[in-house]
């Protein structure tokens, strides 16, 4: 069974960073887009950023500069750095692997913004 696993959630003040990791566990990792989305109480699940095989990045408008997406295929990791933290970014984030019409989503990390 595939799985991932996100670790580095918590709390952290405005203006603060914070840098998530995806670990995944029987993948052919290097051909998967990678991505991380996240859900706030209330609304849809909204893409962040994702990576392509080919290292090709993707951000949403309110993340640019500010977050950055990376991979690591040797360590089969994805990770998210997040600089200059607002209140808004507060919720649940998910790791997600893609490939063609196959997804496979981690249980998602709490991240908390907050003074």
């Amino acid at each position: 069974q595939v799985q991932l696993v996100e670790s580095g959630g918590g709390l952290v003040q405005p203006g603060g960073s914070l840098k998530l990791s995806c670990a995944a566990f029987r993948l052919t990792f290097g051909i998967w887009t990678m991505g991380w989305y996240r859900q706030a109480p209330g609304k849809q699940r909204e893409l962040v950023a994702a990576i392509t095989r080919t290292y090709s990045t993707n951000y949403a408008d309110s993340v640019k500069g500010r977050f950055t997406i990376s991979r690591d295929n040797a360590k089969n990791t994805v990770y998210l750095q997040m600089n200059s933290l607002k209140a808004e970014d507060t919720a649940v984030y998910y790791c997600n692997a893609n490939l063609d019409q196959h997804n496979y989503w981690g249980q998602g990390t709490q991240v908390t913004v907050s003074a």
